[in-house]
């Protein structure tokens, strides 16, 4: 099992950049590579791109990167969702390094 995971969701590169600056200013994590979604209803969102942010370390660690970067998120474009995961199981460890900015 691995560190804790949390994972922000937002809308847009920018929020995400500011929310990944916020969280690693705030606590001692490392972030994973950003993910990216557009979803079918994108032209009704307020940004057509949704990005997740990744941070990994310990729980309370991750909780603080995770305020503050939904705080950070929240003045640039709007927070899509959140959730943070204490300890990782080995299959969803697989599932956190994919990424749709690795698709054309």
């Amino acid at each position: 099992m691995g560190k804790a995971v949390g994972i922000v969701e937002v809308f847009g590169l920018v929020a995400a950049f500011a929310a990944c600056d916020a969280g690693c200013k705030a606590a001692d994590v490392t972030v994973e590579r950003f993910d990216k979604n557009k979803p079918a209803n994108a032209d009704s969102l307020p940004v057509p791109l949704l990005v997740a942010v990744k941070f990994r370390g310990t729980v309370d660690n991750v909780t603080a990167a995770v305020d503050a970067a939904l705080a950070a998120a929240e003045r640039v474009s709007g927070i899509v969702t959140h959730h943070i995961i204490p300890n990782v199981e080995e299959d969803t460890e697989k599932m956190l390094k994919l990424s749709g900015f690795d698709k054309d």
